[in-house]
């Protein structure tokens, strides 16, 4: 079982602060991924939509609506790689006044903020950031989030299916 938390209104995963100035987002190059074989990822945030893409023909084979980080909790930009992935997480709802201190878990269900999948992409000091299902689909196509990437869960699924740890993601302005 993983347990993914929050600290108050910032990213989705475990407990601690967003990127800022202070702090640097894990990053590989800005090229291109180098398997032409592979299934990689790339999020268009101003288009607010996530594409699943064919490393040969370097084409999307898939698309699927988003919503990304609101102002302040901006989804950080550039080339990463899936470094973890979860089926029905829980989540931990961090106090932010005592970070050692769960205000409250949600078990995986229709409750759970996180949806019925989790793939991390992006961590820092105490911060994470990753793709997962919602609750909410109504909210997608807005920046809504603590800077994750929401998805429908039908299609969350569809995107944790085609891809495995070390896929490359691209997060695009």
């Amino acid at each position: 079982m993983a347990v993914l938390v929050a600290w108050g209104p910032i990213a989705c995963g475990p407990a601690g602060q967003k990127p800022g100035p202070a702090t640097q987002a894990r990053q590989t190059d800005q090229q291109a991924p180098d398997d032409s074989q592979s299934t990689y990822v790339v999020l268009r945030l101003s288009e607010r939509r996530l594409y699943l893409m064919d490393g040969g023909s370097r084409m999307s084979v898939e698309s699927f609506p988003i919503a990304i980080g609101r102002r302040g909790h901006d989804t950080p930009t550039g080339r990463f790689h899936v470094e973890e992935m979860v089926e029905y997480p829980d989540y931990d709802k961090i106090d932010p006044d005592d970070r050692s201190r769960v205000l409250k878990r949600i078990p995986p269900g229709p409750g759970n903020p996180l949806g019925e999948r989790w793939m991390t992409f992006v961590h820092g000091d105490g911060w994470t950031v990753g793709i997962h299902g919602t609750p909410q689909p109504e909210l997608l196509g807005q920046a809504v989030s603590g800077g994750c990437i929401r998805m429908r869960n039908a299609d969350v699924i569809r995107v944790y299916d085609r891809v495995h740890l070390g896929t490359t993601v691209i997060v695009e302005p």
